[in-house]
């Protein structure tokens, strides 16, 4: 009798079905890569002689994890929803997460030691300093992931991992302003057709620290409260608390480069919501009040490395319609609009306006089936794109 001949007869009879299996559940850990870049920059260093590579934050987010999603490829496999709760109820998975930020704060340390010790041209440092960066920014996502659970632990988690980047706010300004507003004119963190990331940079920032400000206010005004318990002051609080502990452990000579790996930290943020949400608008219904979010919302890339480094970010449009679903149970929708390629090269493209544009509006158009006057259009550029694809 043949394999399959036993299966259906097994089947048949009501035999137990062997749970869906993970297949990439032990490579899950690959993304304690990203925090630990430091330290492969100063191993390679070390072992080649070679300066350059103190900038390996930057060569393996543009151009190593760019490479593996082309060799790799994409997945759209999902998993059963019957499996989401074991899945969830798995500690496996959230350990993955938490090991991330002592990796994170180990390379923190690293990088004040060599900033302050050792001799290198401004140049080594710079990388160093970039490098570092490329982790706080990944040290976001890994907040983003742990913030939207319901578990305290994992909140404070979360607001630990954002003190390296001095962006504290994100924690509320994203669970309570940008899900909230996500694809609407309102919301400072979706990018318009038409914008540019370098007009999108200063409105984002401006606009999410604002937004932050005004909710967590509202939040206060409501009960209660001590000065003890303002949510982005704590924020806050801990990034001065580390910057100082740093300066006076290694000297003032850190200062300049925990700013600047801040800043690009922050700033990697930032590229990466300009990427996730580009022209993409929920439409409004009879009584004024916007649609609900669902999975053609958001920007998906179903590239298989770069989600196993990034826990899933990419498969943005599910994390959007389901905020509270775990990084291992993200799904692939066929209606979610698609990425040309992962995070890591489209990153490169948006740094460019003009290229940036020529490929990613005719795909805002297709996704509205030619209509552009659906899409989340630019302000100062409305007329022109109303003119130049106006339905005959």
């Amino acid at each position: 009798m043949s394999t399959t001949e036993v299966t259906t007869e097994e089947n048949a009879k009501g035999a137990p079905q062997r749970p869906w299996r993970d297949r990439k559940r032990y490579l899950w850990p690959l993304a304690t890569v990203m925090p630990a870049m430091p330290f492969l920059g100063a191993g390679l260093v070390s072992a080649t002689g070679w300066a350059g590579w103190w900038w390996v934050g930057p060569m393996i987010l543009f151009v190593i994890l760019p490479g593996l999603d082309l060799v790799f490829g994409a997945t759209d496999d999902n998993p059963p929803e019957s499996e989401r709760e074991r899945l969830e109820a798995d500690r496996y998975y959230r350990w993955v997460t938490y090991l991330f930020l002592p990796i994170q704060y180990a390379s923190l340390v690293f990088c004040c030691w060599v900033w302050a010790t050792w001799d290198l041209p401004w140049y080594s440092q710079l990388g160093l300093a970039l490098t570092m960066g490329v982790v706080s920014g990944v040290a976001i996502n890994t907040a983003h992931e742990l913030g939207h659970k319901r578990e305290d632990v994992e909140r404070w988690l979360s607001k630990i991992a954002l003190a390296s980047s001095a962006y504290g706010h994100f924690y509320v300004e994203h669970n309570r302003g940008h899900h909230v507003r996500v694809a609407t004119p309102e919301d400072p963190a979706s990018s318009r057709l038409g914008e540019g990331f370098w007009t999108f940079l200063p409105r984002t920032v401006w606009g999410s620290l604002r937004s932050s400000w005004h909710l967590e206010t509202k939040r206060r005004s409501k009960g209660s409260h001590t000065p003890f318990d303002h949510e982005i002051l704590i924020a806050w609080a801990m990034t001065v608390v580390l910057f100082v502990a740093l300066t006076v452990a290694f000297g003032p000579v850190v200062l300049p480069w925990l700013v600047l790996q801040a800043v690009v930290g922050f700033s990697l943020l930032e590229v990466v919501n300009y990427l996730e949400h580009y022209g993409l608008k929920r439409a409004k219904r009879e009584d004024g009040r916007y649609e609900r979010t669902d999975p053609r919302h958001s920007w998906n890339a179903d590239h298989t490395v770069s989600n196993l480094l990034l826990y899933q970010l990419q498969r943005h449009s599910d994390h959007h319609a389901n905020p509270l679903r775990r990084y291992q149970t993200l799904r692939h929708f066929e209606e979610s609009p698609q990425l040309p390629s992962g995070y890591g090269s489209m990153i490169v493209v948006a740094l460019f306006p003009p290229i940036w544009r020529a490929m990613m509006d005719r795909k805002v158009l297709a996704h509205y089936d030619g209509d552009v006057t659906l899409a989340n259009i630019h302000p100062r550029k409305r007329e022109r794109y109303l003119t130049r694809y106006a339905r005959t």
